[in-house]
């Protein structure tokens, strides 16, 4: 059956090039730069999905404040998921569609020899588990994805998160490094040219693969257990206020919801009422 729509959802770290955090936000140094960069790889993946026979392409911009693609160089064929807060965040607007493709994503907290390793917030959140499992926001996407029916094809991004939780968790997704890092803040990237070469390389075999029944959905067990370890124990206080939440310790606490979207949403509830806290305190 002939595909017709396809979801991109791309964010900022792992994208080739991205190292600082003078890149990271509106009025930093070099956020024009990594802007021009994004919107690069995006036009890429867009421009070769649609030459793969996708008739439209949805593209959740993903980072930060989640305005950062240049919306005037996007394609007639190209719709552009923008702003923020927004309900399941990354993903917004993937339901319906044939296939995903994250583009630009980092690991997760704790990854040895990764760039800007994060999942959600950094400032508020130390470690995030589903059903037990240490979640990146490759993880939490793809199988919030999954559950709507929706298979990841391709993953690019920086290489510790394709080495680690896209080969353990979606093995049948194509992995285009973009990245490998020297540090938290220093990686050793493709020039630009290879970059988008190499997406468009990727973009063609996960299609293939795709057409070809190679693909899978990435699906939790439901009731999904949800724990998140917290930076602060305050930001644990007041996530144990959700109804049905257990507080274990200073720092965590656990929920259980019935699906992995009601998961997902009260995590970013959880983050968004942290980051509350955390702007209304100071020590």
């Amino acid at each position: 059956m002939k595909k017709t729509k396809a979801f991109v959802s791309v964010d900022m770290e792992g994208l080739p090039h991205i190292t600082s955090n003078e890149h990271m936000a509106p009025g930093k140094l070099l956020y024009d730069e990594a802007r021009s960069i994004m919107t690069e790889c995006v036009l890429a993946m867009a421009d070769e999905l649609h030459g793969s026979g996708f008739e439209r392409v949805v593209v959740a911009d993903s980072h930060g404040p989640k305005v950062n693609l240049i919306p005037e160089k996007m394609p007639a064929f190209v719709d552009v998921v923008r702003g923020n807060p927004r309900s399941i965040s990354m993903i917004a607007g993937g339901k319906g569609c044939d296939a995903a493709l994250f583009l630009g994503y980092h690991a997760k907290p704790g990854t040895p020899n990764a760039t800007f390793d994060h999942t959600i917030s950094s400032q508020v959140i130390r470690t995030l588990k589903y059903n037990g499992e240490e979640t990146s926001e490759f993880y939490m996407n793809a199988a919030t994805l999954g559950e709507q029916g929706v298979p990841v094809i391709l993953v690019a991004g920086d290489r510790a998160l394709l080495q680690e939780d896209v080969a353990k968790h979606a093995p049948w997704a194509v992995r285009v490094p973009q990245k490998e890092s020297l540090g938290r803040y220093a990686a050793i990237s493709p020039s630009m040219p290879r970059s988008l070469q190499l997406i468009r390389d990727g973009v063609k075999e996960a299609v293939t693969k795709l057409y070809g029944g190679d693909m899978k959905l990435l699906k939790l067990n439901t009731p999904v257990q949800t724990e998140i370890q917290f930076t602060d124990s305050e930001y644990a206080h007041i996530a144990s206020h959700l109804p049905g939440s257990k507080m274990i310790g200073g720092w965590r606490v656990q929920f259980t919801s019935p699906s992995m979207e009601e998961a997902y949403r009260v995590t970013q509830l959880l983050v968004f009422a942290g980051s509350g806290v955390k702007s209304s305190v100071s020590e």
